[in-house]
């Protein structure tokens, strides 16, 4: 049994990972790379489409997913195994990505293709190909996201797909793996822990209640997937303690997702469950309002505050935000909250800097208002939560992080006993 990583090898996005094994070739997740990456999405997969047995997915984030539809352009015909949840969700994911991409490396009829093709796996139930056997367990990163468990030649393989982070409220904590001969596992945030999720709600209600208090507006970058609906959880738990101001969710992607929850609540944690049984929508706070146009949305930043405002994109590279950042970084009353990373090179993390003033859509803007990061909103294992879920694991192999960040993490392992190595594009690892 081999494993060829053929993305996030030292870097976050990509993620695509080739398992070979009792005779079969199956693929982990077909993620689409981002960024500065993003070129390598035109160029062949280094392995041929059309010789895969199926595609087992983990979660339905772009970088998981995304080159999907270009699979089936280039021959692939067999099925794509997931949870219901990664789905539904993944085809949100999928045609907003075509509508927005500017050079795009598939179609509606790609799509079409795909989804065609996929088939529900759901966790604990056991798929067989031949004398391959494959299985999932709860990643808590998403809803219906999943790790790998693949049994085969008398050896046993976990990919770790992307892993939750614990301390959040509203998905189910990541399930424990089974030990494993090898364990192909992320390591985002390998070089720290997350800050106490209660501190981090209780900072940004402080943030929000200053700024509305003043009359100013909160704009929050946000993913349109998870990371919204996590801050309208938080909006709708904790509002009551805020100074009455309307909340703007202006994405229409995230606004897609909102309206699927409900058909979803099966994937999200006892208390999430518990309000829907109720007959609450617990991602729906009091004084939300959906901006549907991209009038409505510029019309609004002609309005005086106070206001919140969700929008993405959540890196800040494309999207309504930014039209709300152009008309608002000049007034000393308004805030942005940053609660989801920003890479390095990125507007987000000039901006978190602190230039006296910014180039937003081709206009320079003064940066007056104030500016915070969030990092204990992230939807990913910190160190102290990877190292307790690789504990035990004899070999581990280390994808979907930064050089150094995985290098932090594979020192911890090896000085607990454990074999641990990064991940080389392209090269084969024995399990």
């Amino acid at each position: 049994m081999r494993i060829v990583p053929f993305g996030a090898a030292r870097e976050v996005t990509g993620s695509c990972h080739l398992l070979l094994a009792e005779g079969r070739q199956v693929l982990l997740d077909c993620g689409m790379f981002q960024g500065r990456e993003e070129g390598k999405n035109q160029e062949p997969f280094g392995f041929q489409p059309s010789r895969l047995a199926a595609v087992v997915l983990s979660h339905a984030h772009l970088d998981h997913v995304g080159r999907l539809p270009k699979l089936f352009r280039e021959g692939y015909r067999g099925p794509v195994y997931a949870t219901r949840a990664t789905a539904l969700l993944m085809r949100i994911v999928l045609e907003d990505a075509l509508k927005v991409m500017e050079e795009p490396f598939f179609d509606e009829e790609d799509l079409e293709t795909l989804f065609r093709h996929l088939k529900p796996l759901e966790y604990g139930e056991w798929l067989r190909l031949g004398d391959l056997t494959l299985s999932l367990g709860q990643a808590g990163h998403l809803p219906g996201s999943a790790f790998v468990v693949v049994h085969g030649e008398g050896k046993t393989l976990v990919y770790s797909g992307d892993l939750g982070n614990r301390q959040k409220q509203v998905l189910p904590d990541p399930s424990l793996p089974p030990k494993a001969d090898l364990v192909l596992s992320e390591g985002t945030y390998g070089d720290r822990p997350h800050r106490p999720f209660p501190e981090t709600v209780a900072e940004f209600l402080g943030i929000l209640g200053h700024t509305l208090a003043q009359g100013g507006k909160a704009f929050i970058p946000t993913f349109a997937v998870e990371r919204a609906q996590e801050i309208l959880y938080v909006l709708y738990q904790h509002g009551h303690r805020l100074p009455r101001a309307p909340i703007y969710l202006d994405s229409p992607m995230a606004e897609r997702v909102l309206e699927l929850y409900p058909h979803l609540v099966r994937y999200f944690s006892e208390e999430v469950q518990l309000y829907f049984l109720q007959g609450k929508n617990p991602f729906r706070p009091p004084g939300l309002q959906v901006v549907e146009s991209a009038e409505v949305s510029r019309a609004l930043t002609r309005e005086e505050g106070p206001m919140v405002v969700l929008a993405g994109s959540g890196m800040l590279t494309g999207g309504r935000i930014l039209h709300h950042l152009k008309h608002g970084l000049a007034d000393p009353k308004n805030a942005l909250i940053f609660v989801g990373y920003q890479p390095r090179g990125g507007l987000g993390a000039e901006i978190i800097a602190r230039p006296e003033r910014v180039r937003l859509l081709g206009q320079e803007v003064p940066l007056r208002a104030s500016v915070h990061t969030l990092g204990g909103f992230s939807g990913h294992a910190g160190q102290d939560e990877l190292l307790a879920w690789l504990e035990g694991q004899p070999r581990v192999v280390l994808v979907h992080g930064e050089e150094e960040k995985l290098q932090g993490l594979g020192a911890l392992l090896a000085s607990r006993g454990q074999e641990a190595s990064l991940a080389t594009f392209g090269e084969g690892v024995e399990v």
